[in-house]
C-alpha cells in the first residue's frame, strides 16, 4: 500500500521500497599507470631532487609500486611537488585515462598486459567491454584476477582507488588489509559477545559493523541473525560495484568525482566507519524499535500483551488502521503518533508471519486481545516455501528467510556472473567468493534453482509469501507485478491485526480503503471470513484499481465496491453524502507513500516533508472528518 499517491501520474513514482538502514561505502580497485613520451627526459631532469636520498624518493617508489612508470611520476612530482600525494595521485589518474583514451587496442592489450594480467585474459575483458572504457576493462579483469587470485590483494587494497559507491561488493574482502589488527585484540575471546565479534570480523565484516550489529540486535542475537542485520544495512545502498557493468562510468573529469574516486585507503576507511555509524543513528530514536520487532504480539512468540490504554481522542467510531515502513527518519514515527491522537505505535516484521522480512510499523485503535492468524499457517521458513530449492541449497548459504521483498529483481547478466564465479571453484568457494554471493543472495532475494544457479523469485511466489491468492496480479507486465507486489501489505500479518473484527461485525463491514494498492487489507478481511458490505477504494494507479476490481469479481463479493482515483477528491461533502449512502465506515485503512521515508531514496528521503510521503496528512485530513461526521451523526 505504501507505494500509492495521489494528484499525479503514478508512473513518476520512485517505486522502490526497501527500508533497510544505509551504510556509505566504497569498493576498492586497482591504479594503473601508462609511461608518458620522453619519459626519459623528464625522469632526467627530476634525477637530483628525486635520488635515493632524496625525501620523494619513498613517494616515487610508492607510486611506481602501484603500477605507474617511474618517468610519469618523476614528470607529476615536478609539476606539483612532492608534498601533497592526493594531488599527485589525481593527476597520475588524468595522464592515465588520457593516455589510455588515445591508444590502440593493440596498446590497450600490451598496457593490462604489462600490468600483470594474462594476454589472454585482456583480449577477453576488452572483446567482452570494447576498448573505449578502460575503467570498464580494469573492473572486469580485477574481477577475473579475483576469483584466480592472479593479482596480490593488497596492492589493489593499498592504491586506493575508489571505483564505486556500493559496498557490498565482492572485492570488499580484499580492501581491508589491517583486518588483522582490527581483530587482535579479539584473539582470546573471554566472552560470547567476543567470540561474536570475532567470527564476524574473520567472515570479513569490519570490528565497527559487527559491534553495531550487536548492540542493535542483542547479545543473544544469533551470526545468522547479525549477518543478516549487517547485509541489510548494506542493501539500501543500491550502486552495485561491478554488476551491472553497464552503469559504470569512465574517468570523469568533474573535480568533485576525481576526488571522491581518489581517495586513499586511510581516508577512505574512516569515512566508511563515520557514515555507517551516522547512518544507524538516524533510526527514529524518539521511540524505540523494539527487538524482537512483535508488535503486542505474533502467533509464535509467548510474550503478548493483551492490554493497552488508548487516548480518548483515539477510541473509536470508526476504527482506523494504519501502516508505514518502521526504519524511517528521525522523527516520522513521533509525528505519526501525535498526529493520529498520540497511539503507540505496533511495530511488527512479517519474519514470524511469513518466509520473508517486512518491518512495518502500524497504529490503530483496534482491540489487541483475542487475536488469532489466519490458517493454514503460511510457511515460516525458505526451505517450507519452496522444498525444490533444497536439493541445490549450498551449506554455506546459512539463509532461513528472505529480506524485504523488493519492486525489482536482479538481472539475467548477475546472476549469470554469479555461477560464473562459483564454477570457477570446482569445491567448496573461498570465503570472499561466498560473502560476495551471500551479498547478492541477500540484496536481491536470490534462491537456488540448480547447480551454481540462482534466480530471482517469480511474481507467483512473491504473491503466495505476501498472503495473496495465486495470480492475484496476473495479467499486467511482470514490471508492474513486481511494483505493485513490493508496495503491498503482507496480508497475514495485516489479518492477525483485523481478526477481531470478526466477531464485532458478523453481519459485514463498510470499509474506506485509502492507498488501497492491490487491496491488501480487502483480502485480509475476505480471508478471515468477514462479509465486506460496502467498500470505497482511493487509489492513484488504474493498474491496481483494475487488479481489485478483478478480485473483486472473481471472489464473487456480493457488497459494493466504489473506486476513487485521488484522495484529494475526498473532501467533507464528498464523505457525507457516501457515509449517508452506506450509513458510515466502520474502518479507515491506509498506508500513505513511503517513498520519502526508505532507505533506497537517497535523493529524496524528505520524511513527511516529501511530495509523495507527505500524502500521510491526507490520511489524518480523511479520517478526522470521517470521526467528525460520524459523531454528529449519532
Amino acid at each position: 500500500m505504501s507505494g500509492n499517491s495521489s494528484g499525479g501520474d503514478a508512473d513518476n513514482f520512485n517505486w522502490d521500497t526497501e527500508d533497510e538502514l544505509e551504510i556509505d561505502n566504497y569498493t576498492i580497485s586497482s591504479h594503473s599507470g601508462v609511461s608518458l613520451p620522453h619519459g626519459e627526459a623528464v625522469l632526467g631532469a627530476a634525477e637530483a631532487s628525486l635520488g635515493a636520498d632524496s625525501p620523494n624518493s619513498k613517494i616515487i617508489d610508492h607510486f611506481v609500486g602501484m603500477g605507474f612508470s617511474k618517468e610519469m611520476v618523476a614528470k607529476v612530482i615536478e609539476e606539483n611537488g612532492g608534498e601533497n600525494s592526493n594531488l599527485i595521485l589525481e593527476t597520475l589518474l588524468q595522464y592515465s585515462a588520457s593516455s589510455l583514451a588515445s591508444s590502440s587496442n593493440s596498446k590497450l592489450i600490451d598496457h593490462f598486459v604489462g600490468m600483470g594480467f594474462s594476454e589472454e585474459m585482456v583480449v577477453k575483458a576488452v572483446q567482452e567491454n570494447g576498448e573505449g572504457n578502460t575503467d570498464t576493462i580494469l573492473e572486469t579483469l580485477l574481477t577475473y584476477s579475483a576469483l584466480e587470485k592472479s593479482v596480490p590483494m593488497q596492492q589493489i587494497a593499498d592504491s586506493g582507488y575508489c571505483s564505486s559507491d556500493y559496498e557490498g561488493s565482492f572485492l570488499d574482502d580484499f580492501s581491508d588489509t589491517d583486518s588483522s589488527s582490527e581483530t587482535e585484540e579479539f584473539m582470546n575471546p573471554d566472552s560470547d559477545e567476543e567470540r561474536k565479534l570475532l567470527h564476524l570480523t574473520k567472515m570479513g565484516f569490519s570490528e565497527v559493523e559487527a559491534s553495531i550489529a550487536m548492540e542493535r540486535c542483542g547479545p543473544d542475537s544469533s551470526i545468522a541473525e547479525l549477518t543478516d542485520f549487517i547485509c541489510a544495512a548494506q542493501m539500501a545502498k543500491a550502486a552495485d560495484a561491478l554488476f551491472p557493468l553497464e552503469d559504470k562510468k569512465p574517468f570523469s573529469n568533474d573535480f568533485n568525482h576525481k576526488k571522491r574516486r581518489n581517495l586513499d585507503y586511510d581516508k577512505w576507511k574512516r569515512k566508511k566507519q563515520m557514515k555507517l555509524e551516522k547512518r544507524l543513528n538516524e533510526i527514529d530514536d524518539a521511540l524505540h524499535l523494539p527487538n524482537p520487532m512483535i508488535g503486542f504480539g505474533v502467533p509464535t512468540e509467548s510474550d503478548q500483551i493483551i492490554h493497552r490504554k488508548l487516548p480518548e481522542a483515539a477510541i473509536g467510531p470508526p476504527y482506523f488502521y494504519y501502516e508505514n515502513v518502521a526504519l524511517a527518519p528521525k522523527g516520522v514515527w513521533s509525528t505519526i503518533s501525535r498526529f493520529l491522537y498520540d497511539v503507540e505505535p505496533e511495530f511488527v516484521d512479517s519474519k514470524y508471519f511469513c518466509a520473508a522480512a517486512r518491518k512495518r510499523g502500524y497504529i490503530h485503535n483496534l482491540p489487541i486481545d483475542n487475536r488469532f492468524p489466519l490458517l493454514p499457517f503460511p510457511p515460516r521458513t525458505i526451505h517450507e516455501a519452496f522444498p525444490l530449492t533444497r536439493k541445490w541449497w549450498p551449506s554455506w548459504d546459512t539463509r532461513t528467510k528472505l529480506n524485504c521483498l523488493q519492486t525489482c529483481t536482479a538481472s539475467a547478466r548477475l546472476t549469470d556472473r554469479i555461477r560464473k564465479a562459483l564454477e570457477h571453484n570446482h569445491d567448496e568457494p573461498p570465503l570472499s567468493v561466498q560473502k560476495f554471493v551471500l551479498d547478492q543472495c541477500r540484496k536481491w532475494n536470490l534462491v537456488w534453482v540448480g547447480r551454481n544457479k540462482v534466480a530471482p523469485l517469480e511474481p507467483d511466489e512473491v504473491e503466495m509469501l505476501l498472503g495473496f491468492p495465486r495470480n492475484h496480479t496476473r495479467g499486467i507486465s511482470r514490471t508492474d507485478r513486481y511494483k505493485s507486489l513490493g508496495n503491498s501489505f503482507q496480508v497475514d500479518t495485516v489479518a492477525y491485526h483485523l481478526s477481531v473484527l470478526k466477531d464485532m461485525f458478523p453481519e459485514g463491514i463498510n470499509l474506506l480503503s485509502l492507498f488501497s494498492g492491490i487491496g491488501g487489507a480487502e483480502v485480509a478481511l475476505h480471508r478471515l471470513g468477514i462479509p465486506l458490505k460496502n467498500v470505497v477504494s482511493v487509489e492513484i494507479s488504474e493498474v491496481n484499481r483494475n487488479l481489485v476490481r478483478s478480485w473483486w469479481e472473481q471472489t464473487n463479493q456480493r457488497g459494493t465496491l466504489i473506486d476513487i482515483p485521488d484522495v484529494q477528491e475526498l473532501n467533507g461533502d464528498r464523505l457525507e453524502q457516501l457515509m449517508s449512502r452506506f450509513g458510515g465506515f466502520d474502518l479507515v485503512v491506509g498506508g500513505s507513500p513511503c517513498n520519502n521515508l526508505t532507505g533506497s531514496n537517497r535523493h529524496h528521503r524528505d520524511g513527511l516533508e516529501g511530495k509523495d510521503s507527505a500524502l500521510f496528512f491526507d490520511y489524518c485530513r480523511i479520517l478526522d472528518l470521517v470521526k467528525c461526521i460520524t459523531a454528529r451523526n449519532q
